[in-house]
């Protein structure tokens, strides 16, 4: 079952925090935030203007008989609508520009902090669920920074602005119009609750719609060997959309009844005014053209506090929004460089692993004081059963974990103590699930150098025997190789990933598993290649096929964490051991097809 984001269950509404950190991202834009209020006071005098200059035609005008007045007054009416358009269209361009900008920024921040976070963080949290933070939550922010922030302070001006002339035309009729204020805003304080669960719901159910995408996009091969279509398919529909469904339709439910009564509202309070007013108006205590202005301008009275209810709704959006956000920009890099660390040095490669213990959770130890060393220049063989450590080591070894006791060296420098990009500009790896990003193949293998030539690249991948198959594809290193690689088979991603790791020239190379997903005549080539791509780099491989071991300088045979044996090939089998024991349960069928005599 999926796991629910902390962020969704820890939301609760208004959060100070976020509002003042979404308020420090408007700061550097405060001339245009300024430029935007110009042009919004711009707005609000000209819909001020627009009833008096209608109910000035009236009563001096067709009241008098005299059309050139009500022509005057209409022309003046007209250039207050241009005078409101331009600054309306000043005001959203203005603020258009600045939310864009925010969002941009927005986006580079999160998309390099997850860039930045440990393994284990992406081992919890979901692809969808970062893709709906970075791209459907960063939206809603847009919204709010575009849309309401100015068009708050532009509802309460209009309300405050409509307040006063109405004061000035009739006391007793604007005390009238206010009597639904109140009713108003209790309505509002109730539907307010309820709105907030319903975003909440909306945006999570969002989220898990992204999130049940990527897995299954991403498990798409397994959901069809097993023909799980159908299956899949039901549980999208019958229960992740079904949810998505009912939590949009309970959202607009919760729309509907509120902004409906409040229309009825405010259509009452113009019909109890124009009664009013009429009656006035027929005591001569009131002349039509005032009445007809303070009709209009009930009309505008009551559309500000429409407005304001709405963008309650893109506030309650926004908070949840920006508490997702910002919950994912706090989350901890673990990993990081010490105030002091400086640049590792061109290495030589000799590493040292001196009582090394680690636990991916802090309770059970997965690798148990590991002492061992390993001289520039030469390769050691990880082997043990599933678990026993291996992997955890090269992880730790590539800084993807700190280790929780010990230390480990390279040319005599803690790790710790070094920059991640320094220690790992000089290391390459090879995993055995082969990921290669969206491009040509060429892009592809440079990635393991990016300012390396084409010449250069076409040279790496000649060294490792990925050069003839690569020129028998459509368009050579040109060719897109497709998501994931999906034009190409696993042999053929893993010379293209070793022609990567070739063009890096790293002293360090990590073989994890790199050839157990290749046939045998693929393997061959990569044999070959071997030969070149290790000489003269220390290289630790993790592999089950026997060929790829054998010639190891020395094998560390783990078992539940702990170094258990260590030595040559020939000296663990004499040694009648568990690499024996390995060996002979798993190596002895593989030795006759390398050809590589005991």
């Amino acid at each position: 079952m999926r796991a629910r984001d902390s962020a969704d269950s820890d939301f609760r509404g208004f959060d100070r925090s976020v509002a003042s950190r979404l308020a420090a991202y408007l700061k550097p834009y405060g001339t245009e935030v300024i430029k935007a209020f110009g042009y919004m006071l711009m707005g609000v005098f000209s819909s001020l203007a627009g009833p008096v200059m209608i109910g000035r035609a009236v009563d001096d005008g067709v009241r008098q008989g005299a059309l050139e007045v009500v022509t005057l007054y209409a022309l003046a009416y007209l250039g207050m609508l241009g005078v409101g358009m331009v600054g309306m269209r000043g005001m959203f361009n203005t603020m258009a520009a600045v939310g864009q900008g925010i969002i941009r920024q927005l986006r580079n921040e999160l998309f390099a902090h997850i860039q930045r976070l440990s393994l284990s963080f992406f081992a919890a949290y979901e692809t969808g669920r970062l893709i709906s933070r970075v791209i459907g939550d960063v939206n809603v922010l847009r919204e709010m920074i575009t849309w309401a922030i100015i068009g708050v302070f532009r509802d309460l001006f209009t309300l405050v602005g409509i307040v006063i002339v109405m004061l000035t035309i009739n006391a007793r009729l604007t005390i009238v119009a206010a009597v639904v204020i109140p009713i108003m805003l209790a309505i509002a304080n109730v539907w307010r609750v309820y709105a907030r669960k319903a975003y909440i719901r909306q945006r999570t159910a969002v989220a898990d719609v992204n999130a049940e995408l990527a897995e299954s996009f991403n498990g798409v091969r397994v959901i069809q060997a097993f023909a799980r279509e159908g299956y899949n398919s039901r549980r999208f529909r019958q229960q992740i959309n079904r949810e998505n469904l009912n939590a949009g339709v309970a959202t607009a439910v919760i729309a509907g009844l509120f902004f409906p009564t409040i229309e009825m509202i405010a259509g009452v309070a113009v019909g109890v005014l124009i009664w009013l007013g009429g009656g006035l108006v027929l005591e001569n205590a009131l002349t039509a053209g005032t009445l007809v202005t303070f009709v209009l301008y009930i009309e505008q009275f009551f559309f500000p506090i429409r407005m304001l209810a709405q963008r309650y709704n893109t506030f309650q959006a926004t908070m949840a929004a920006g508490h997702k956000i910002f919950t994912l920009l706090d989350t901890p890099v673990e990993i990081r460089d010490a105030p002091d660390a400086y640049e590792l040095p061109p290495i030589q490669g000799h590493v040292r692993f001196e009582g090394v213990s680690f636990s991916y959770d802090d309770t059970v130890e997965v690798l148990h004081e590991a002492t061992f060393d390993v001289p520039a220049g030469t390769t050691v063989a990880l082997v043990g059963h599933t678990g026993a450590g291996k992997s955890t080591i090269v992880n730790l070894l590539l800084r993807f974990y700190e280790v929780n006791q010990g230390r480990l060296l390279i040319d005599g420098h803690d790790i710790r103590r070094v920059t991640q990009q320094s220690l790992r500009r000089q290391m390459g790896v090879v995993l055995q699930q082969t990921f290669l990003f969206s491009g040509t193949v060429m892009d592809n293998i440079r990635y393991g150098r990016l300012e390396a030539t084409d010449e250069e690249v076409i040279a790496a991948a000649q060294a490792v025997g990925a050069h003839d198959f690569i020129m028998a594809l459509e368009h050579g290193y040109q060719t897109e190789v497709q998501e994931g690689g999906a034009l190409l088979s696993v042999g053929q991603r893993q010379l293209i990933a070793f022609a990567r790791a070739l063009l890096a020239d790293p002293r360090i190379l990590v073989l994890d598993e790199a050839t157990s997903s290749v046939d045998t005549q693929t393997e061959r080539v990569i044999q070959a290649a071997l030969a070149r791509l290790l000489k003269g780099r220390t290289a630790f491989v993790i592999a089950h096929r026997l060929s790829t071991i054998i010639n190891a300088d020395q094998i560390i045979v783990l078992d539940h964490g702990r170094i258990v044996e260590r030595g040559t090939h020939a000296e663990l089998l004499a040694l009648g051991g568990l690499y024996r024991d390995l060996y002979t349960m798993a190596y002895a069928d593989q030795e006759e097809v390398a050809g590589t005599p005991e």
